[in-house]
Order: C-alpha cells, then structure tokens, then sequence
C-alpha cells in the first residue's frame, strides 16, 4: 500500500520520471562513449596510417559535402520536427497515425537526400573548390589535391543517402523511448571508418576510408532494423505533401534547417575555407584537434540531451510546464557538472594528450604541437557547446525552432568575422579562438531567452548558484593541475601514458573532493544513490 501510494502521488510521478530518464540517460551515455572511444580509436588510425598531410585534407574537404547534406535534412527531422509531432500522435491520437507520419516522413527525407546527392555528384567538381580554396595551392599539388577530393566526395555521397534513413529511424524509436540500438549504431559507423583505414588504405590510399564511411554508415541503418520489428512499426510507400501532421513537422524543421546548415557553415568556414589557406595540413591538425575537443561535448551535452528530448516531448504534449523546466534545469547542471572539468582538464593536458591519442606512425612531433595549440582554445568552447544542446532541445519542445536558429545564425556570422581577421595572423589558433568565442556568445544569449521565454527566472538563479560552485570546484582542479605538471619532467610519448592518466585520476580525486566540501547537488544524489543501493 505505501509503494502504491507513493507511486501514485505527483512526486513518485516526478521520481519515476527521473530514474526512466536517468535510466536512459545511461544507456545513450554508454551508447556514445563506447561510440566515441572507437571514434577517439578511429582518429588514432587515421593520423597513424595518414598523418596530417595534403591526401587527409582532400579526405576532409571531401568528407564535408556529403555529411552537410545529411545533417541539414535528416538530422533536422528526426530532432526538433519529428520527434515531438510523433510522440503527440501516438499518445493522444492512434498508433496508425503516427505510423504513417512516420512513413511518410522517411519517405520525403530519403527522396529529398536522393536529389541533393544527385546534384552534388554533377557540381563536385566546383564545389570543391569553393569548400577549400586554399587546398594545396601553398605546395603546387591544388590541381591534384582537387582532383581527388572530388573523386572522395562522389565516393562518400552513398552515405547520406543511408544515413537518413537511419537517422529517421533512430528518431523514430527514441520517441519510443528505445535508445540502445540508436546509441550502438554510431559506433558500427566508427568500426566501418577503423575497417577503411587498416584493411583498405594500403591498397586504396584514402579512397579506402570513403569506402569505409559508406560501410560504416550502411551498418549504422542495419544494426537499427530489429527495433522497428519490436516496435511493428506498419511502413507504407507514402508521399503526401499536403498530409497535416507532415506539414507540421515541415513547419517546425524549417527554423531547424537553417540552424543546422549555419552549424554547418560555421565548421566548413573555419575548419576547410579558412583552414585550407592557412598551409598544408592546416585541415588535418585543426580537424584532429576539433574532433578531441568535441569528445567530452558529445559523451555529456549530446548524449544527456538526447536522452532527455523525449521526455521533454511528453512534457510539452502533456502542458506539464514545471517538469518541462525541472528536467532542463537538472540535465543542464549534470552536462556542466562533467563538461567544466573536462574542458579545464583537457585544456591543461592538450599536449600530452594529443601525444597519447595521435603521436604514432605518421603523425609526429610537429604535428602533435599544432594539433595541441589548437586544442587548447577549442576547450574553451566545450562548455557552452555542452550546454547549447539542451537549452536548444527546451525551445523545441515547447516549440519553438526559431530562437535557437536565430542565434546559431547570429553565431555564425560572429565566427565567420572573427575568423576572416584572425587566420592570417594566428593561423589554427585564430581558427579555435573565432570558434570559441561564438559558442560563448551564443549560449549565453541562448540561456537568457530561455529563461524570458519560460518566465525561470528563479530557476536560472537556482542553476547559476549549483554552477558557481561547479566551477569553484573545477577551478580547485585547474589551481592542482597547473602546480602539479610543471614539476613533471617533459613526457616523451611513452611517458605521455603514464602522466595524462595520473594527472586525470588526480585531478578527478581534486574536483570530487571540492564538489562535497561544497555539497555540489551531483554529487550529493549519486552518493545517496549509493548508499540506498548498498542498503538493498
């Protein structure tokens, strides 16, 4: 009786919500960090069989065109447009409802990828260019670099094509609430791009990784099948423009598409366009740095916003406006509870760091310096990109794309200025600051509309508060770290191991210490977490 009455009461609500969410939460953060370490094992492949050299720019520019198209179209539905409509019908209206949203849905991406991969297979040849203008001219190899980035890009335009249909059914079974094999999917994608680079690049060169992003992205699709068979989902060949609830996904992707394709832009422009004129194997090292930093981002901004999105969605479609501000609230101070100390962390370690993870076979010593200068300001937009992902997930599901595309807007155009004055003189690391102060900017904009567009604005002082302490506490782990590693003796790369991991455990210990002393709420759950678990 006492269990029924508690689970019946508003706060059992509230708690079974929290564990479903924490539940989860777990499976898509186990799903993305064993996605991210084959993605961190898969950066180490490459720069071992590659290097930073002119051939992995052309991979890079080529990468670009192909993975623009799949994340302006499929990863906007399946987000902010799809997801939401989807979990309305299917609560409130029928099953069959929300299933030929589905289809048709899948059907419209799939054909609108079709022909953009279409065109882009004709204009390869001049959009290349126009990507990296840059690319190889400093050496006298433009025309040869070019011609095969062109050729990789043809190559690579089958995976958007299967990606977007993945990426539909990966939204389809997060609206229900099925995250394991959406969160297993990326890392087949990760093994297909290992599988490229080790079985492949000795016979192909780079045209072995672009064979292996197609097969990596035909297993992510595959390996997501037997969670629609569960589901029964009932797909029917549909095409109906005109279909209401269509039409309301189209509506809200709209916003998205434009937010998408300036996060998009953003990267080209700094990573390709501007990285390409700064010198050979600029791409390369700004790339590599880029995809360190972006670790910790996806393992906690990504993964818990991902987790948490349906549940926003549920919320909204059920006008419950206080869970709706709770869960962004608590999912917001758990991303910076990891994300601030990962960025301070990985800022004072980015030199031992990038040795560990890259500094083998072809990538040397050189390359490790300017990969480090990089990475170091790019940490200093890993906190507002954590944080960017679920305050633009609380506008979504309330409805409202266009405030967050606004300000992705906005953000681009402070990067792409800051980045026009700063290459020339700073070379990468200009690159990394422009990127780093837009993200800033952005965020901090995007939270305080937030709070005017939900009225929180007690719940903003209540984060504020939880996050000064956060960042006193990580501050106590920047003031260990930076008396500690100086007295280390500089690490060759075989000792690089052996001081980037008892730096971290060290640090870690530091950061948890400060975090009870100061009685940091994380914490303080986890721990009564486990004490009622070690009670059981």
């Amino acid at each position: 009786m006492p269990a029924m009455a508690v689970g019946g009461s508003p706060g059992g609500r509230l708690g079974g919500a929290r564990e479903g969410l924490m539940i989860a939460g777990a499976i898509v953060a186990f799903g993305f960090l064993g996605s991210r370490l084959l993605g961190v094992a898969r950066t180490a492949v490459i720069a071992n069989e590659f290097g930073a050299t002119p051939e992995l720019d052309a991979y890079w520019v080529a990468f670009r065109v192909p993975d623009l198209i799949f994340q302006v179209l499929a990863g906007a539905t399946l987000g902010s447009a799809f997801i939401p409509v989807f979990t309305r019908l299917y609560r409130r209206e029928s099953t069959d409802t929300a299933w030929r949203l589905a289809s048709n849905v899948l059907t419209i991406v799939f054909l609108a990828t079709a022909a953009l991969c279409l065109v882009a297979l004709a204009l390869a040849p001049w959009l290349v260019p126009v990507f990296a203008p840059g690319l190889g001219e400093d050496i006298g190899r433009g025309d040869e670099l070019t011609a095969e980035a062109v050729r990789l890009t043809r190559i690579m335009l089958l995976s958007p094509l299967l990606l977007s249909v993945s990426g539909m059914v990966t939204g389809i079974l997060n609206a229900r609430q099925q995250f394991f094999l959406p969160a297993l999917a990326p890392s087949l994608y990760n093994l297909g791009i290992i599988f490229g680079a080790v079985a492949l690049s000795g016979q192909f060169g780079v045209e072995g990784l672009a064979i292996g992003v197609v097969a990596g992205s035909a297993a992510h699709l595959v390996v997501q099948i037997p969670g629609l068979v569960r589901e029964r989902m009932r797909y029917g060949l549909r095409v109906d423009i005109f279909d209401g609830p269509t039409r309301e996904v189209a509506r809200l992707m709209g916003p998205r598409v434009l937010g998408l394709a300036a996060a998009q832009i953003n990267f080209v422009v700094t990573t390709t366009f501007f990285a390409s004129q700064v010198g050979a194997s600029a791409i390369s090292n700004l790339t590599f740095a880029w995809l360190i930093a972006n670790l910790p981002v996806a393992l906690f901004g990504v993964a818990l916003s991902t987790a948490a999105f349906p549940t926003l969605a549920e919320h909204a479609a059920e006008a419950d406006d206080r869970r709706l501000l709770d869960t962004v609230s608590r999912v917001l101070r758990t991303i910076l509870f990891f994300a601030v100390p990962a960025a301070l962390g990985l800022a004072f370690l980015r030199e031992p760091a990038t040795a560990v993870l890259l500094e083998r076979g072809a990538f040397g010593a050189s390359d490790t310096a300017v990969t480090a200068a990089a990475l170091g300001f790019l940490c200093l937009a890993i906190v507002p990109q954590a944080a960017i992902e679920i305050h633009s997930r609380g506008f979504y599901a309330l409805g409202d794309t266009r405030t967050p595309v606004a300000l992705a807007i906005a953000g681009m155009v402070v990067n792409i200025v800051l980045s026009a004055l700063l290459w020339q003189d700073y070379g990468v690391e200009g690159l990394a600051i422009a990127i780093s102060v837009a993200s800033w900017l952005e965020w901090v904009f995007l939270y305080w509309l937030y709070a005017v567009r939900t009225g929180s604005a007690a719940d903003a002082f209540r984060d504020l508060h939880a996050i000064s302490r956060i960042a006193v506490a990580a501050a106590a782990m920047a003031l260990f770290l930076g008396l500690v590693l100086p007295l280390i003796e500089e690490p060759g790369s075989a000792a690089a191991w052996v001081t980037v991991f008892a730096a971290t455990i060290a640090g870690l210990a530091v950061y948890l210490g400060a975090a009870i002393l100061l009685r940091v709420e994380e914490v303080e759950e986890a721990r009564d977490r486990l004490v009622a678990l070690l009670r059981r």
